[in-house]
């Protein structure tokens, strides 16, 4: 036993006593979760002290320009919506077809609360009579799913979770700006409880499913957004992320998650989860409807990606962290989606991430704080509604001490103005989603060569680092494992430059024939 590990077991008690947390019993808990967080907290002491605090969120950032306006021939959300701006009558269509396959593939549980299909209608009547007053309505008629961790009226929020749920009158603003737009949304979808998680096994509503690896995990938090896009339920799903909750779900499910810039996509209307990590993002059949998806939400024009050739893009392979340890056939996947990216023109660059091994341990402290404040007052009050896993790991933010929170500030500070300075001499950046395809569902470790992992750290140790920065982040299918499991490439950028991920997706998207 660690010499921290012994300090957390005297100082146990104490602390929850002047947290005024009435449930001592729960103590043994606590330590068999700390056991499994340890190396995070021993990597944190190693952070040397500093002056400055740094930052508690990356800062404001506008978005770059970018992208290309909605040809004429587009596919996807785009294609649906034109075809309902050409018969108004058949608004509806879509999304009552969406419902009807929600309900036959009920046993995914990608869903937690269905639309009626009065309700579909009437709002596709209200939508088609606002297009014929001449509004431009880029989404009249696509079917959409919001993860339930967000506003939508009419439908009961549950964040996932057992406690009594609320029905909010208003959508959220990221909702709102869709149904503007025209979409119909079909539903809410599962979620792992309250986003803290990343295998969508939810104790409430049943575990999501996996459409395109059935018996593997489908992700999370965000799984049944995910599946109900795999499942080809709708083309666009909204998903939020924390540590890599879009884009972990989107690569077990085989479909693209973009994860934007910190904030570029409005949180209002959405239950927090750590607040200086949180984003909001689609989840999507192919890039251009990710594209589509994210404009609107952010309040952009209507547009969407360009896939122009990758002809002088620099292309950072950050080799270390990334790409060590690493499942061979996710490696050969990578690798082969990268070969196409050179043979487009672009020109890969091997990099180095100093500090990229303090980011499990920047990330654990700083949510787990957050988390627990956020939370506390389920906590004290019910915490029989929550699920042993999330009521574990919320119960232990009373430990960490506000110094080691600091800290992991700190380490923000300095992790952001590196990918800075590397950002600088390179375009983008590429490396594997996660370090192995989808383990079978109900994992709690996972095998990568000779070393084994928890499942936690196997999933989110190559998305974090984007979070920690409020860096854009997307994740695409590239070739599938010899088993046929799915395998999911991602593409980063520096703050702000959204679009130029985006673009650089959509073209890799083609190169490997991708692509819904």
């Amino acid at each position: 036993m660690s010499d921290l590990f012994e300090r957390f077991d005297h100082a146990l008690d104490g602390m929850a006593a002047l947290s005024r947390y009435p449930y001592p019993e729960r103590r043994q808990a606590w330590l068999d979760r700390l056991a499994i967080n340890l190396p995070e907290l021993q990597t944190l002491q190693q952070l040397p002290p500093g002056p400055d605090l740094g930052y508690l969120a990356p800062p404001p950032c506008a978005v770059e320009p970018g992208g290309v306006p909605v040809p004429e021939n587009a596919r996807g959300i785009a294609a649906i919506a034109r075809v309902a701006r050409a018969a108004p009558e058949q608004v509806a269509k879509p999304a009552t077809r969406a419902l009807a396959q929600a309900r036959r593939l009920e046993h995914l549980n990608a869903f937690v609360q269905l639309a009626t299909e009065n309700d579909l209608r009437q709002a596709a009547t209200q939508a088609a009579s606002r297009a014929a007053q001449g509004e431009p309505m880029p989404l009249l008629g696509v079917p959409v799913a919001v993860k339930d961790l967000m506003q939508v009226a009419g439908l009961p929020q549950t964040n996932g979770s057992g406690a009594p749920a609320d029905t909010p009158r208003r959508d959220a603003l990221a909702v709102a700006r869709l149904r503007d737009a025209g979409a119909l949304i079909v539903g809410t979808t599962n979620l792992h409880e309250l986003a803290y998680g990343i295998n969508s096994e939810n104790p409430h509503f049943g575990w999501v499913g996996n459409p395109r690896a059935p018996g593997h995990t489908a992700g999370g938090s965000s799984g049944g957004s995910a599946a109900a896009v795999a499942a080809g339920i709708v083309r666009l799903a909204i998903g939020t992320d924390t540590a890599g909750s879009i884009r972990m779900p989107a690569a077990c499910c085989g479909v693209v998650g973009f994860k934007p810039t910190y904030d570029a996509i409005s949180r209002e209307g959405v239950q927090t989860l750590g607040a200086s990590l949180d984003h909001v993002g689609p989840i999507a059949a192919s890039v251009a409807d990710a594209a589509l998806g994210y404009a609107i939400m952010a309040g952009q024009p209507a547009r969407t990606a360009d896939p122009r050739p990758l002809q002088g893009m620099r292309v950072g392979v950050p080799t270390r962290h990334f790409f060590e340890p690493l499942a061979d056939d996710v490696a050969q996947a990578v690798r082969g989606a990268l070969e196409r990216m050179r043979a487009d023109g672009a020109e890969l660059v091997e990099v180095d991430l100093p500090g990229i091994e303090y980011c499990a341990a920047l990330q654990f402290v700083t949510l787990c704080s957050e988390a627990a404040d956020i939370h506390w007052p389920v906590l004290t009050g019910q915490p029989h509604s929550l699920g042993e896993d999330v009521r574990v790991r919320l119960e232990l933010g009373q430990f960490i001490p506000a110094t080691w929170y600091v800290r992991a500030q700190r380490g923000r500070a300095a992790l952001a103005a590196m990918f800075e300075g590397v950002m600088s001499r390179v375009d983008l950046l590429a490396t594997p989603t996660m370090r192995v395809a989808p383990p079978p569902a109900g994992s709690r470790s996972v095998q990568v060569g000779d070393r084994e992992f928890p499942l936690h750290t196997a999933a989110t140790s190559l998305t974090m680092p984007f979070n920690l920065a409020g860096m854009p982040a997307l994740t695409l299918p590239c070739a599938p494992t010899p088993d046929g499991l799915p395998v999911g490439i991602q593409l980063a950028g520096w703050r702000g430059q959204d679009w130029r991920v985006l673009n650089a997706g959509a073209r890799l998207e083609s190169l490997l024939g991708a692509g819904g």
